[in-house]
């Protein structure tokens, strides 16, 4: 995004001196320019900049003199937006925060989403979009701020992602009723669906129908890669299931049935896939656990590791048994460790029972 706002100012910036008036009034605000020479010094090489203005709106909002030079350090390209561009954008956040203290907490989080005005129509246009969807302005703030590129496209080119996902739902036997939620909470776990183009999302589900997936396992997938497969293609997920048919010896069904168990399978390169692999082995776990236990895949080399030697303290040897307890989040780790612990710690004898006493 700084890209695209520096590209706006194409001058010959080595031949240029710094504005002395944008440098007096950073360091009025107690701007840290050091750290701005670092990172972006053409902003401070700019005619025209709107330092005063644009922190008496932050300070307008109820931002404090450290939160404003927090945010100008951050986004210093800020100060080139006119003072009208800001006030659009404050309206504009403003239809799904809560409140002015919910905005600038967002902006000193998040300056740059805020900050980039260029696409300010299309922006408008898709907040009343996801509006009209049926998403709450919380999730709405939420993409605004993590995956702010959703709201550049032309509102067109999503309804036109989010009418292919809906045809494709009830195409591949989801019912009318639920095809609603099922929108809403792809969306909400994975925004980034609507940077793919609707000819990417057909070539995927035709893959998934042409290597033997029923529609209803196809759907299956779908939710359980939070929508994620809309951003691989046809060769990767080709490759990756191969590779995996290759590591555990196994027919096309099997396969099948393991990619469903685990969509990781899918989901990951053939190097990704290789690098876990290869981590789980030289932990002394076997390719029939790993085939046993796929899920386990999902997880990064670090994690195992660390995993295993948590596990190995408390004298659980993962090397004998099946991975289970490697599995899940990191709250679902912890909840199998806190039992293999407390089964540990249990007293060998019932501290309650009475105690006989021959005389």
């Amino acid at each position: 995004r700084s890209f695209l706002i520096h590209s706006s100012y194409t001058t010959d910036t080595k031949s240029r001196e710094e504005n002395k008036k944008t440098i007096e009034s950073l360091y009025g605000l107690s701007v840290d320019i050091k750290k701005i020479r670092r990172l972006k010094e053409w902003v401070l090489l700019q005619d025209v900049a709107y330092v005063k203005e644009i922190a008496g709106i932050l300070q307008e909002m109820g931002a404090d003199e450290t939160a404003v030079a927090n945010i100008l350090e951050r986004c210093p390209e800020a100060i080139l937006c006119t003072p009208e561009e800001i006030n659009s954008q404050r309206a504009l956040w403003q239809l799904v925060c809560q409140n002015e203290k919910q905005l600038i907490k967002l902006i000193e989080q998040f300056p740059e989403s805020f900050f980039t005005t260029k696409y300010h129509q299309n922006q408008k246009a898709n907040i009343t979009f996801f509006q009209e969807l049926g998403l709450k302005n919380n999730i709405i703030t939420r993409f605004l701020t993590s995956a702010p590129n959703i709201f550049y496209n032309p509102v067109e080119k999503n309804k036109n992602v989010i009418e292919t996902l809906q045809r494709s739902y009830l195409n591949l036997g989801g019912s009318e009723a639920n095809m609603k939620i099922w929108i809403l909470k792809l969306l909400s776990q994975n925004p980034f669906i609507l940077l793919n183009t609707s000819t990417t999302i057909q070539e995927n589900l035709e893959f998934l129908q042409k290597n033997d997936f029923t529609d209803h396992e196809v759907l299956q997938l779908l939710s359980k890669l939070k929508g994620f497969i809309f951003q691989l293609n046809s060769t990767t997920m080709q490759k990756s299931m191969l590779f995996s048919k290759n590591v555990f010896n196994c027919s096309d069904q099997e396969l099948k049935e393991l990619v469903l168990k685990c969509p990781a399978l899918l989901y990951y390169s053939v190097p990704v896939l290789e690098e876990r692999l290869e981590g789980l082995l030289k932990e002394g776990i076997s390719v029939a656990q790993i085939r046993e236990t796929p899920m386990v895949l999902e997880l990064t080399t670090e994690i195992v590791q660390y995993r295993i030697k948590k596990l190995s303290a408390l004298g659980y040897d993962v090397k004998s048994g099946n991975l289970e307890s490697l599995n899940g989040t990191k709250k679902d780790f912890e909840v199998t460790y806190g039992k293999i612990q407390s089964k540990k710690e249990r007293p060998i004898f019932n501290p309650v029972a009475p105690i006989h006493i021959e005389d």
